[in-house]
């Protein structure tokens, strides 16, 4: 294939998308889609013309992603934006979608990037940015992903665990606010809950309570983002907190300790301290530990750093810190929190800055820009 040729013709194929009524964001989409097709299509049977045949499957991939947003949509209008608590309510196929997409055929990976964009509704991007991979990298593993099932029964459902994992990030680009996911994830995970007796779904169903009861808290009457120490506890809602911490209490005292049973420890920790001051900062440490021993996830070792800076002191979280690779997604961001407490305000103004221009969305740059610029003023 003519790797010129098509980076020639992508921007043309772009615009004939937004002129025939596709938004930006959905036309790259739809775009980056047709192109993995066309790697795989075009060496062993070339288009005669290739902008056509282009054009084409990309507005094909366009109308498959608006109809599967649609339905996704409507699953949400059914649910409320607080989740009752309590027993889930008559279970609907969706969660069986989640199991089917999970398949033994797909390695766990494929089959979580797979159930996201094909039930979850989320975009390319928005799932390459989760897995921290480019786009195209996630395109690519989406389409195989689709070849690999296309010609297998589907008959044969996926492992808990993986789409314990789908659940989860589901939940999170929900909850980042980009994508209004959360209470769909959590009524799914009450489902899921109530079938399977295991201490780790009950462990990601505590997180999500924990996590969401804050959600009303976490920004300002402007939409601008309030960070925790400096949310109003008042707003958190009680009763999913003390809902949280009940399922998290039963599922620890079965001594089978997974990562998002650790994750809502550290959740429980936080819902418990009155004030921000009085957070029991050394103990999050720990459950930190346990969490790195869990997963070895670097994400993991960049919010400890924050944790042993507050229990520990800024320069011992900036030691921490300095042991982990700085292109890791708000490095920048820790960094300059940590730099700020440390009382060196040049260095914390340029590390925000320099965040916010990698922020993944709108709220979280305004935010880190709003910081750089306190920090520029107080200097003077």
């Amino acid at each position: 294939m003519d790797e010129v040729l098509i980076r020639g013709l992508t921007p043309h194929v772009l615009g004939i998308l937004v002129r025939r009524g596709a938004d930006f964001a959905a036309a790259e989409d739809a775009v980056q889609d047709a192109l993995v097709e066309a790697v795989r299509v075009w060496p062993a049977d070339a288009p005669r013309d290739p902008k056509g045949w282009l054009v084409a499957v990309a507005w094909r991939k366009f109308l498959d992603a608006t109809k599967a947003n649609v339905a996704r949509r409507r699953r949400e209008d059914v649910v409320d934006d607080q989740p009752a608590p309590g027993p889930a309510p008559a279970v609907d196929d969706t969660l069986q979608l989640y199991f089917l997409c999970a398949h033994p055929s797909l390695t766990p990976s494929s089959a979580v990037a797979l159930t996201l964009r094909a039930v979850g509704g989320l975009t390319t991007r928005q799932i390459a940015q989760a897995y921290l991979v480019p786009e195209a990298t996630m395109a690519q593993r989406i389409s195989r992903a689709k070849r690999t099932v296309s010609g297998v029964r589907l008959d044969q459902p996926g492992d808990v665990a993986t789409v314990l994992r789908v659940l989860y990030l589901v939940f999170n680009e929900g909850y980042s606010g980009d994508v209004d996911l959360a209470a769909e994830a959590i009524r799914l995970t009450r489902q899921l809950a109530a079938a399977i007796d295991h201490p780790e779904v009950a462990g990601l169903l505590a997180l999500m309570l924990l996590h969401h009861a804050r959600r009303a808290a976490r920004t300002a009457a402007d939409g601008s983002l309030v960070p925790l120490a400096e949310q109003d506890r008042g707003r958190w809602d009680t009763e999913s907190i003390a809902e949280g911490v009940e399922i998290l209490q039963a599922a620890l005292a079965r001594d089978r300790l997974g990562e998002f049973q650790a994750q809502a420890a550290i959740a429980a920790l936080h819902a418990d301290a009155p004030t921000a001051e009085e957070t029991d900062w050394v103990q999050i440490v720990e459950w930190y530990d346990e969490l790195e021993r869990l997963t070895d996830s670097p994400v993991v070792r960049l919010n400890r750093a924050v944790a042993v800076g507050e229990a520990d002191g800024p320069r011992a979280g900036l030691a921490a810190l300095a042991a982990l690779d700085d292109s890791l997604p708000r490095h920048a961001a820790v960094a300059a929190y940590l730099h700020e407490r440390d009382g060196d305000l040049a260095t914390a103004a340029r590390l925000y800055a320099e965040a916010a221009l990698k922020a993944p969305n709108l709220a979280e740059r305004d935010h880190l820009t709003r910081q750089a610029a306190r920090l520029n003023a107080l200097r003077g």
